[in-house]
């Protein structure tokens, strides 16, 4: 085996090759209801701008407290790469130059904190209004901020200074002396000076003179005392282009290791390594490239050849122009290696003619000289090997060529396993066996307003007091929602609706907005109109803000093509404060705005190891009373999908690969589904849906922090006819690491679940129910797309699609649910029916003794209640939940379910199932209904009861009411209270001697009083 390198001509080099600059730009828009400061009912307010430090600000606006600035403050991004994590103060002063009287400083009006990740690029900004937050709980703040916040990227050629510093160019006498290398680009001086005096030194050298020079309206304002790190101080010399750092040798000649100032400075706590939720798995990487000088053949392949394995490549790559002598392939392998099997065995590559099977070459390994890489090591670059084996003499054996490729060793964290192929991949569906991440389309409430439509040809001869019924269809994709009947004006032709319709629109926004305006008052509708409007022209909008309505000519009317057919008054705008729900309320995984610069930061990272799965079913029948599974497992957490790589025939298949997620809500839930493949098999044009083996569902606010939870989850279903039925286990392995202080992660307790549009204009509950259903729709059809492509199927049942629709089991969980979450209260009836009875007699003369406390101390009874529920937390800590729960089949109600109702269940809608099981289930379904009638009855007559005390419905117990009532305050003014108390207390604790086994009088008048059940028909 020999090994050769390529030997290349140097490419030219560009001299001056451009450098980018990313900079963000802060518009301040204006302010709404500030709070006054200055003493004489206003403010004249300000806005500061901290980026990175560097700090902006505006200009004042006096006496307003809605004020307008309309400015533009630009920063410099120093680091594009971890932008996401820079924070942005934005901070709104009163002006104390403008204030009553000598005010000492400028009075805080409000901040708003803002982070990388809600920053947009330019083009895709929108003007949003952020409330001002307090900067200390004493803190007296109100108003909104209106900013526009976007980046943008700025080629700079190099060697040409940025434009502030061309136009304010510093002394000359001020200038450091720096290296030619340095001053080619445009850079910030940074000095590191020693330590000041009162830090450790007994003198320090005077610094240069700064000069700053400050376009008009700006203010540079340079680090405080406060910000001087340990190893010295840092000043800015110039705004713009790159940071660097010119060094002064301190007067003691230090030299020592200093730490790092940034993000990680300081940070000694222990890092996470990558994949360490899972077992570590070791593979054989054979990365094949290309070949070239190879001897004569019409396709070439790569056969790879261990001692347990054999791999064959896919047919090669020849680009246009070139023979087939130099082939490429660029595909990467994935062995399971096992050191102490394989690691004195031979590893065989040799290239083939795929058509006559001839022999090109070859080159073998020693697995005991191949190097082991781990991450984040970088990739292993390919080298060139000579092909061996060929017979001197022979031309039919004669070999020639050579063959670049790389060998290493690995494990699934390696960056080529997720795209490399495995020795039991089928070659035609190489993709399945590959792990894949997918993301869900991003959501749009699309609002439609129609508002009215003028001149339109209505049909004539209509018959006497004949109203035309004209009605506006819109249609989006498959969505379709037609409005109510229009109003027709008495003055003019128009019809108003001015009636709001909500669509689902996913990006991207490529779809056309359809709307029919039909008149519906003969048997056939008839097309008046229709306006074909482009999703992606339509406006969007982050707030409440107004958005203008348009008129829209109507196309295709019964006049013909290019008529006048009337116009469309419309009012549009694509929603991005709402959350667009996918998933039921319940079990959502996201509540974040579609607009992305509404997002708070994450409060932390979920991660999940998918170890595997034991003893599953056979699903694929094999003959000779044996079966098979190629499982594969999905997971889903707010727009991340991530699927395992699909295990072929195997019933206890290790997949132990790790997923992570961002954390913005821990109360949410994380789904993962195991499915049997079905569509790597299909034929061509043969559509076979994947077989559900079971879900887990895991809320994430029940995890601990930084707590790695390992645990086996059962993996049940139901099945038509045979009920409930365990399909095998899966092994996960979840950590909900959470490095964000207490007071932040609390504060998420306490703000909405939802948006705040959710609440400044709501949905209706079955609006959102049907706008649910067709997100669902959107999501399974975009995942369906990708490659390999996750079935709709998958994507229901990962979704709870079904979750609202009607079941008889569910039915009798929530029953159960309702009376469980009842349970303490008949149980306290319970316990003071004890007491009253004096089954315990010590325990009574305890509770006449607390009672007496409470009654002459009744400030101790709030806090005695609370100690009360204090102590009760405390007693069931000890039986806390020691691992993440699932589905429970007990409280589902699956053990022993009808099979008639789970059929019932799994039926579609509308229904498959013959008439007469219909009619069956139908008078089932009447007679439950009856009895939820009953109760309901029972409700209502007690509260009219309640109402017929002082409605004189029955004269006699109206005036017996009244008349106790005016007693018993005739009572309660002359006796004092506690006396009264006790008296109530001690004869409801009064012992059963002294009591009669009749019903008491206040209750048996209660029960007399009338009720309006005697109306009915």
């Amino acid at each position: 085996m020999t090994m050769s390198a390529d030997h290349h001509p140097q490419q030219p080099t560009n001299p001056n090759p451009p450098t980018t600059v990313r900079k963000l730009v802060v518009e301040v828009i204006e302010a709404r209801d500030l709070l006054p400061k200055d003493g004489q009912g206003s403010s004249s307010p300000y806005v500061m701008v901290d980026f990175d430090g560097q700090k902006r600000r505006t200009s004042t606006v006096y006496k307003n407290l809605n004020p307008v600035w309309n400015e533009a403050l630009e920063f410099i991004v120093s680091d594009p790469k971890t932008m996401e994590f820079e924070e942005l103060n934005v901070e709104v002063y009163n002006d104390k130059k403008h204030s009553n009287g000598n005010a000492r400083k400028n009075h805080f009006l409000g901040r708003v904190k803002l982070y990388g990740t809600q920053f947009a690029k330019r083009g895709d900004e929108g003007l949003v209004y952020f409330t001002l937050e307090k900067k200390s709980v004493f803190s007296w703040i109100r108003g909104e901020l209106g900013l526009k916040i976007y980046y943008y990227d700025e080629i700079l050629e190099q060697g040409s200074p940025p434009q502030e510093q061309q136009q304010h160019p510093p002394p000359p006498q001020e200038q450091p002396q720096v290296s030619e290398e340095v001053t080619k680009k445009p850079v910030v001086m940074v000095y590191e000076e020693p330590p000041p005096t009162h830090i450790a030194m007994g003198t320090r050298e005077p610094s240069p003179p700064v000069h700053h020079h400050e376009p008009p309206g700006e203010t540079v304002i340079g680090p405080t005392a406060e910000g001087i790190p340990a190893v010295g101080e840092v000043r800015r010399m110039q705004r713009g282009g790159e940071r660097g750092k010119i060094f002064r040798r301190p007067a003691n000649g230090d030299y020592s290791p200093r730490i790092i100032p940034g993000k990680f400075a300081g940070d000694t706590s222990e890092r996470i390594a990558a994949y360490d939720l899972v077992e570590h798995m070791q593979y054989l990487f054979i990365r094949i490239v290309k070949a070239r000088g190879l001897a004569q053949n019409e396709h070439s392949c790569v056969k790879i050849r261990t001692s347990g394995h054999v791999v064959q490549s896919k047919p090669s790559m020849n680009r246009p122009g070139d023979s087939s002598a130099n082939p490429e392939w660029h595909q990467v392998f994935a062995i399971p290696y096992n050191k102490e099997n394989t690691a004195n065995s031979p590893l065989e590559i040799s290239i083939w003619d795929a058509s006559s099977q001839k022999f090109l070459g070859g080159v073998c390994f020693d697995l005991s000289d191949v190097p082991v890489r781990d991450p984040p090591d970088s990739p292993l670059a390919p080298q060139w090997y000579h092909l061996e084996g060929g017979t001197v003499g022979d031309p039919n054996r004669e070999i020639s060529g050579d063959l670049q490729l790389s060998v290493w060793i690995g494990t699934q964290a390696d960056d080529a396993f997720p795209e490399s192929c495995g020795p039991d991949a089928p070659s035609p569906h190489v993709s399945y066996t590959r792990p894949k991440v997918y993301q869900s389309p991003k959501l749009w409430y699309l609002r439609v307003t129609v508002i009215e439509a003028q001149d339109l040809h209505l049909t004539p001869n209509l018959p006497p007091l004949t109203a035309p019924e004209i009605r506006v269809k819109v249609q989006l994709g498959f969505q379709s929602v037609r409005t109510r009947r229009g109003l027709m004006s008495h003055h003019t032709s128009a019809f108003h609706w001015n009636e709001d319709i909500i669509l689902v629109a996913g990006e991207p926004l490529e779809d056309s907005l359809i709307l029919l305006v039909e008149d519906r008052t003969g048997q056939d509708p008839m097309l008046l109109g229709h306006v074909l409007i482009p999703v992606g022209s339509i406006e969007q909008r982050l707030d409440e803000r107004h958005v203008p309505a348009k008129w829209y000519g109507l196309e295709g009317g019964p006049g013909g093509s290019g008529s006048y057919c009337g116009r469309l008054h419309l009012r549009m705008c694509l929603e991005g404060g709402y959350h667009v729900l996918d998933e039921a309320a319940h079990l959502c995984s996201d509540f974040t705005p579609t607009a992305k610069q509404l997002w708070k930061p994450a409060v932390g990272v979920l991660e999940l190891g998918i170890l595997g799965s034991r003893g599953l079913m056979p699903i694929k029948p094999m003959g000779n009373g044996k079966g098979s599974t190629d499982a594969y497992c999905v997971a889903k957490y707010g727009k991340k999908w991530v699927r395992t790589r699909t295990i072929t025939d195997s019933l206890d298949p290790r997949w132990n690969e790790q997923y992570t997620w961002q954390v913005y809500d821990p109360c949410t839930v994380l789904t993962i589904g195991v499915f049997d493949n079905w569509r790597m098999f299909a034929e061509a044009g043969e559509e076979r849906l994947d077989y559900r083996l079971g879900k887990v569902r895991i809320r994430v606010s029940t995890l601990q922090s930084n707590k790695v939870y390992m645990n086996s989850y059962p993996l049940m279903v139901l099945l038509s006819g045979t009920g409930l039925k365990k399909m095998g286990e899966i092994e996960l392995a979840i950590r909900f690491a959470c490095p964000s202080l207490l007071p932040d992660t609390c504060g998420i307790y306490g703000q909405p679940l939802l948006p705040r549009m959710h609440y400044l204009r709501p949905l209706g509950v079955a609006q959102q129910e049907a706008l649910r259903g067709a997100a669902t729709k959107t999501v399974a059809a975009w995942l369906s797309r990708s490659e390999p492509p996750l079935g709709p199927e998958v994507v229901r049942y990962m979704l709870d699609a079904d979750a609202h629709t009607w079941s008889m089991r569910k039915s009798k969980a929530n029953w159960f649910r309702i009376v469980a979450v009842l349970s303490w209260a008949v149980g306290l009836a319970k316990w003071l029916d004890h007491i009253r009875r004096w089954r315990n007699p010590l325990t009574t003369i305890l509770v006449h003794v607390l009672y007496l406390v409470l009654v002459w101390y009744p400030d101790l009874i709030v806090p005695t209640g609370f100690l009360y529920v204090f102590l009760i937390g405390v007693w069931y800590y000890r039986f806390r939940p020691k691992i993440p729960a699932s589905m429970d089949v007990k409280i589902s109600q699956a053990e022993m379910v009808d099979p008639d109702e789970l059929d019932e269940e799994m039926d579609t809608m509308p229904s498959s199932r013959p008439p007469e099981i219909i009619r069956v289930r139908y008078d089932r379904l009447r007679m439950l209904a009856a009895r939820v009638q009953t109760v309901l009855g029972d409700f209502a007559t007690q509260g009219e009861r309640v109402q017929a005390l002082v409605s004189w419905r029955d004269p006699r117990a109206s005036k017996l009411f009244i008349g106790v009532c005016f007693i018993i305050t005739v009572v309660l003014y002359t006796v004092p209270p506690k006396m009264v108390a006790v008296a109530l207390g001690f004869y409801f604790l009064r012992h059963p001697m002294f009591r009669d086994p009749m019903p008491s009088a206040s209750l048996n008048f209660f029960r007399r009083l009338p009720s309006l059940s005697d109306r009915l028909l």
